[in-house]
């Protein structure tokens, strides 16, 4: 089994939370003002020209805003994976994931077999 390097997994990780963290907040304030300019408006959206770009615009950072949430977990799951010593390990058949894979996506927990294997999100 290929060695992990630890110290670079975790300034990795850190630093992809970091940023990720970043996110959050920023389309926490985008989302927010969004809902408020759209309720400060008195007019609805069926009948207002900007009102399909206001709706659009709040269901995109809704949808940015949850992802970049889903992110943080994913981080904060490798993280514990990494403290625990089992990053790098398949959580469903337990070999090892590929130092490509894990280069990749930092968060990886199935190898590329199992995650191949697993049914669609």
């Amino acid at each position: 089994m290929e060695e992990i390097d630890r110290p670079r997994a975790e300034q990795r990780i850190g630093r992809e939370h970091a940023e990720a963290t970043h996110l959050v907040g920023a389309l926490s304030v985008e989302l927010d003002e969004i809902v408020e300019s759209m309720s400060l408006s008195n007019n609805d959206d069926e009948h207002d020209p900007e009102g399909a770009t206001n709706a659009y615009e709040r269901a995109k950072a809704t949808a940015m805003l949850r992802q970049a949430q889903k992110r943080l977990v994913e981080l904060d799951q490798a993280r514990a994976r990494l403290r625990e010593g089992t990053y790098g390990r398949c959580l469903r058949c337990g070999d090892e994931i590929a130092s490509e894979r894990l280069d990749a996506l930092v968060t990886a927990s199935h190898c590329l077999r199992c995650a191949a294997e697993a049914p669609p999100r």
